[in-house]
C-alpha cells in the first residue's frame, strides 16, 4: 500500500536570494526541486506539495504599486495576490515537474489546487506582523520605504538584510482537504495550501472574504498533513540540517530532535523567527497530532534515509 507524503517547498524552490526572478530562472530551479521528488515517488509515497510565495507574493505587491502610480490602476489587497502566486508557482512546478517525469519515462496526473484557508479575523498576529515577503533592502531603503508606504520593515535573522513583514495568523480550516487527499491517494500528485494558503474569514455566519495577510506555508502544511493523514512530512530549505548556536563557533547540527527538545530551543530563542522557527512549530505540530515524523532538510538530501533533521515524539 502506498504512503502519503506532505512535500513542503520553500520559496527558494523557485526564487532565490540572488536572483532578479525572470521565469526562467523559476522555471530552472523548480525543475532542480522536482527533481529530488523522484526518490519519494520511487519509495511509494503519493505527494501533495505545498510551497511558499515570500519572494513572488513581494514582486506582485511592487508590480501592483507600480502600476497604480504610473497608471492608476486599482491596487489589489494581499489575500489576491496570495491567488496571484498560487496559480502561477502552481502552473510552474506543475510543468517542471512533468517534465522530470516525462524524462524518467514515469506518467502522473498532477493537479494545482487554488486554497482558501480560514483565519479567525481577531487574531492577535493582525497586531504583530512577523511574516517576511518581497525582496532584501538595506536599512536605508528600509527607512525610506516606511516613510512612503507605512509598510513595517524588520532585519533578516540571517544577516541579509531588511524585509517587509505582514500579519501571519494562525490558519484553521484548510478548504477542500477532502479532496486533496482523495486525489493524492488515487496516486495523482496535488500542488496545493500554496503561500499558506488564501487567508480568508467570515465575515457573516454565511459569507467568506479574504483578509490582508499572509499564512506561514509550513504551518499551514502541517495542518494539512495531519488533517489528510499524511505518513510522513518533508519541510524543504536551504539548509541540511537544523542547527542551534547558528552562525556561532559552537553550530551543531542537530539529527534528530525530539517534541521536548524542539519545545526547549524554541524558547531559548535558538530559531529566528524569520527562518527557522516556523518550521520548528510546523514540524511540532505535525508530529503531535499525528503521532509520525517529520523531517526538515534540503530537497537534495531526499534520497538519502538518515539526511535531514528528524523530529519526533520521542
Amino acid at each position: 500500500m502506498k504512503k502519503l507524503a506532505v512535500v513542503a517547498f520553500g520559496g527558494n524552490a523557485l526564487l532565490r536570494g540572488n536572483q532578479k526572478g525572470t521565469i526562467d530562472e523559476q522555471e530552472a530551479n523548480a525543475y532542480e526541486a522536482c527533481t529530488n521528488l523522484i526518490t519519494l515517488i520511487e519509495k511509494n509515497y503519493n505527494l501533495v506539495i505545498t510551497h511558499g510565495n515570500g519572494p513572488q507574493v513581494g514582486n506582485i505587491l511592487l508590480a501592483n504599486t507600480a502600476g497604480h502610480k504610473l497608471y492608476g490602476l486599482p491596487d489589489m489587497p494581499l489575500d489576491i495576490s496570495v491567488a496571484y502566486s498560487q496559480g502561477f508557482i502552481g502552473y510552474v512546478i506543475e510543468q517542471q515537474l512533468r517534465n522530470v517525469l516525462m524524462a524518467k519515462d514515469m506518467d502522473r496526473d498532477i493537479i494545482s489546487i487554488i486554497t482558501q484557508v480560514l483565519v479567525n479575523k481577531d487574531d492577535p498576529a493582525f497586531m504583530n506582523p512577523t511574516k517576511p515577503i518581497g525582496p532584501f533592502y538595506t536599512r536605508e531603503e528600509a527607512d525610506q520605504l516606511t516613510s512612503e508606504t507605512k509598510s513595517i520593515f524588520k532585519e533578516d535573522a540571517r544577516g541579509r538584510g531588511w524585509r517587509k513583514v505582514v500579519a501571519s495568523p494562525t490558519p484553521l480550516v484548510i478548504f477542500n482537504r477532502q479532496t486533496i487527499e482523495k486525489i493524492a491517494r488515487e496516486g495523482h500528485i496535488v500542488i496545493a495550501v500554496g503561500g499558506g494558503g488564501i487567508p480568508c474569514f467570515y465575515v457573516e455566519s454565511n459569507k467568506l472574504q479574504g483578509i490582508d495577510a499572509v499564512i506561514d506555508k509550513d504551518i499551514a502544511s502541517s495542518l494539512l498533513a495531519s488533517q489528510i493523514r499524511a505518513d510522513k512530512f518533508f519541510i524543504l530549505t536551504d539548509v541540511p540540517k537544523v542547527c542551534i548556536n547558528f552562525n556561532t563557533p559552537q553550530e551543531k547540527a542537530l539529527d534528530r530532535l525530539t517534541i521536548a527538545e524542539a519545545k526547549r530551543y524554541l524558547d531559548e530563542g535558538q530559531f529566528g523567527e524569520g527562518s527557522m522557527a516556523p518550521k520548528i512549530r510546523a514540524a511540532i505540530n505535525f508530529v503531535e497530532r499525528s503521532g509520525k515524523e517529520a523531517v526538515i532538510t534540503e530537497s537534495t538530501m531526499l534520497n538519502n534515509e538518515s539526511a535531514g533533521t528528524r523530529v519526533t515524539i520521542v
